[in-house]
């Protein structure tokens, strides 16, 4: 068990944001990559904080590899950024972030329930925070895995995507997929390392949850 005893913190799901005091935005995430994720390095020894989307998926575990799963619930984007602030500088080995973070919010929020008999509602979106970009201020020498997820592209356009996103921030490792072969049945993750190359693919999101243990086994000592 290479990662026995390393501490590892995960996101996981979709993130939401509100548009009245009922309704909300959020993404198609479900939260399955960053469970089977969490599952494959606890079984390698891993204790995991382990940060979802509500209504997500989460890890399933049994006996005590219980023990080795702390699970925090978030919704907004603030949320995330409150929880990286707050369990970051407990020098965490790695942070895995599959999340699908929301990009954009209303710029405001009504705060009671906005009724049917409206005839237009117009909402205008601003961008959120950028969660990702925080994580190696507040702790420099955790190794960072991002995920980078596009629609429609080749295989050289996503490695270049991937790699821009690495290096704005700061990533240790990005995982690339495109949405219309995850749709598709056809998970792909192409991992992208820090020379810009793409060192490995692995398929489905087991094979993935396998392949970046595997990668984290061999990086984090």
């Amino acid at each position: 068990m290479a990662l026995r005893g390393k501490r590892l913190l995960i996101t996981s799901g979709p993130t939401r944001t509100p548009l009245d005091a009922v309704r909300y935005i959020t993404n198609k995430a479900t939260g399955r990559l960053g469970a089977l994720i969490a599952e494959e390095v606890i079984r390698r020894g891993a204790l995991v904080t382990f940060v979802y989307g509500r209504g997500s998926q989460t890890p399933v575990l049994r006996g005590p590899r219980l023990d080795h799963l702390q699970l925090v619930p978030i919704e907004t984007v603030d949320d995330l950024i409150g929880v990286f602030k707050q369990e970051l500088p407990k020098r965490y080995d790695a942070l895995i972030h599959p999340m699908a973070v929301l990009d954009f919010q209303p710029d405001t929020v009504r705060p009671y329930k906005t009724g049917s008999h409206v005839e237009e509602w117009i909402v205008r979106l601003v961008p959120t925070p950028k969660a990702v970009k925080l994580v190696k201020d507040l702790a420099p020498d955790t190794f960072l895995v991002g995920f980078k997820l596009e629609i429609g592209k080749s295989t050289e356009e996503l490695a270049q995507i991937a790699f821009d996103f690495l290096t704005r921030n700061r990533c240790d490792l990005v995982i690339a997929n495109d949405l219309q072969e995850i749709e598709g049945g056809r998970h792909t993750g192409y991992f992208i390392t820090p020379d810009g190359k793409v060192k490995e693919s692995a398929v489905g999101k087991e094979a993935i949850a396998r392949a970046l243990a595997e990668y984290l086994e061999g990086h984090l000592d």
